[in-house]
This record gives C-alpha cells, sequence and structure tokens, in this order.
C-alpha cells in the first residue's frame, strides 16, 4: 500500500474577508471564492509527528517555510496576526508560531 499523503489543510474563520485578507497581506496567498462562505488556497503540505512539551502544539499546526523568517514574522505582525513563540532554532532551521485573528495557531519555518 503506498502512503496517502496529506494534501489540503482547512482553518475555521468567522469572518472570511478578513481571514483572507491576513494571509494574502501576510504571505501573498490568492484566494478562489466558493460562495459566501468558503475560499481556498492551494500550497504544498507534508506532515510531523511532535511529542516535545516545549514546542507541541495544542491542536493541528500548518507550518508555511519562507527564505526570510523575520521578514515573515514582520508581515505577520502588520497584517494583525500575533506571535505566540517567537524565532527559535531546531534540528534543520528555525521558525516562529503565531495566531490570525481567527485564533487559529500556525507556523512558519525557514532552513537557514
Amino acid at each position: 500500500m503506498s502512503a496517502t499523503p496529506i494534501v489540503y489543510l482547512e482553518l475555521p474563520a468567522k469572518d472570511i474577508a478578513a481571514a483572507k485578507k491576513f494571509y494574502s497581506d501576510a504571505f501573498g496567498w490568492r484566494w478562489q471564492d466558493w460562495g459566501p462562505d468558503y475560499a481556498d488556497t492551494t500550497a504544498g503540505i507534508g506532515a510531523g509527528l511532535n511529542a516535545t512539551g516545549e514546542h507541541q502544539p495544542k491542536a493541528p499546526l500548518a507550518v508555511m517555510k519562507v527564505e526570510d523568517l523575520e521578514a515573515a514574522r514582520d508581515g505577520v505582525r502588520k497584517a494583525g496576526g500575533r506571535i505566540t513563540l517567537d524565532i527559535f532554532s531546531f534540528p534543520g532551521g528555525r521558525r516562529f508560531h503565531f495566531t490570525d485573528p481567527a485564533g487559529n495557531e500556525l507556523a512558519v519555518l525557514s532552513e537557514k
């Protein structure tokens, strides 16, 4: 049997317009509207398991990859996100965690 990949992540958002604006402003995402209550964007996705207490998320955590981690953090703040875990190093790179205006926690990593 071949592995079945994770290919989609859905985030709750009571205010679709605000959520779309945040991700467009912070990360340049483009959206396809599917009516007034749903929009989607495409991105590559992988999966991991985290059992370390210090950086273990409370719920599934979407992680985005960027070249310039500091610029991404600044973009998140400017777009209205809240940094919940500032930049830290881990084997393979560095990352930070944030919450979007809807309260979803996500992370951004850089291999640099």
